[in-house]
């Protein structure tokens, strides 16, 4: 299918995802493009909460890990527990934060009436893999463990995770299942569940798309770790039965299309409830962009009903 018009508007502004060469992003310019956001307006508008703080996640066991930084949305004045999103920005596992992501959480709290827990887990090259897809375990796992701590309720927690998110996300709704946590459900967007980039998507969206494939092959690198494993490519897990139900959002023109839908396939194969989406002519991080794409929005309000469904 051909790209849809405001895709291919995008495109013609910001040709690639980094926009930077590959040879140029030296420590230096990491650090200086973690310091900008040059789509701060395009995110979407800022939604009024009555509460929005700063918070530091139980302690991890992973290397290196003293807590974890997190961000509590919630959209209602009172005590009364709600349904809990814990939120995984994208990135690349390289780029995002919680605070450059302060729209969209906002967003996933009023849509869904949700405590949203954002959280800002650490970053390759300096942390690499494994230390997002811990720090996204400990995370979850402190909502779990301390839910009155956030105002959330126990049994109805969710994950949710876009690109680089949508990875931590997967892996840790896998370790939710394997310490018998029951997670209500996990949402993944556009999400990286492989890196052997070897799909149909990834030849015919190679280049010219936005996220391109030496690109993504670059963030892999960053983050590092074994492409068998299934804490890095969860769709190398070899029993997914009983991981939490699902909802699968993919772009057409992405290189990571493919293997979204591939993990949606492999578990509804395993009896998980699960519901695809794929966004016709769109590409990578329209989600996170709905002052780019009418889709973003589309997209967002798909989500929340799915969620509140699970919720219910």
């Amino acid at each position: 299918m051909a790209l849809h018009p405001q895709a291919e508007a995008y495109l013609k502004l910001f040709p690639t995802d980094l926009g930077t060469p590959l040879a140029e992003l030296t420590p230096e310019a990491i650090a200086q493009m973690r310091a900008l956001d040059g789509f701060a307006e395009q995110r979407g508008p800022i939604a009024p909460l009555p509460v929005v703080r700063d918070e530091i996640a139980a302690a991890g066991t992973g290397e290196g890990a003293g807590g974890v930084p997190v961000r509590v949305y919630r959209p209602v004045d009172g005590d009364r527990p709600l349904p809990a999103i814990v939120y995984y920005h994208g990135g690349g596992w390289v780029f995002g934060s919680v605070a450059r992501n302060d729209a969209l959480a906002r967003d996933l709290a009023v849509r869904n009436g949700a405590v949203v827990v954002s959280v800002d887990y650490r970053l390759a090259p300096e942390h690499p893999f494994p230390a997002a897809a811990d720090d996204a375990w400990t995370a979850l796992r402190d909502v779990f463990a301390r839910p009155g701590a956030y105002g959330a309720d126990p049994e109805r927690i969710a994950v949710c995770g876009d690109s680089a998110g949508g990875n931590v996300a997967a892996v840790a709704a896998r370790r939710a299942r394997d310490a018998g946590l029951r997670l209500a459900h996990q949402v993944l967007v556009y999400p990286v569940l492989d890196v052997a980039m070897d799909t149909p998507s990834y030849r015919s969206y190679a280049a010219g798309f936005g996220l391109g494939a030496d690109e993504m092959a670059w963030f892999v690198a960053q983050y590092g770790g074994d492409p068998a494993d299934p804490a890095l490519a969860p769709i190398r897990l070899a029993d997914k039965s009983g991981l939490a139900p699902a909802t699968v959002i993919t772009a057409e023109c992405d290189p990571l299309c493919d293997e979204g839908e591939a993990y949606a396939a492999q578990l509804a194969a395993a009896g998980v409830p699960v519901e695809l989406r794929r966004y016709e002519g769109a590409i990578h991080g329209f989600f996170g962009l709905p002052g780019f794409f009418d889709q973003a929005i589309e997209a967002r309000e798909y989500a929340a009903a799915r969620l509140r469904e699970a919720f219910a």
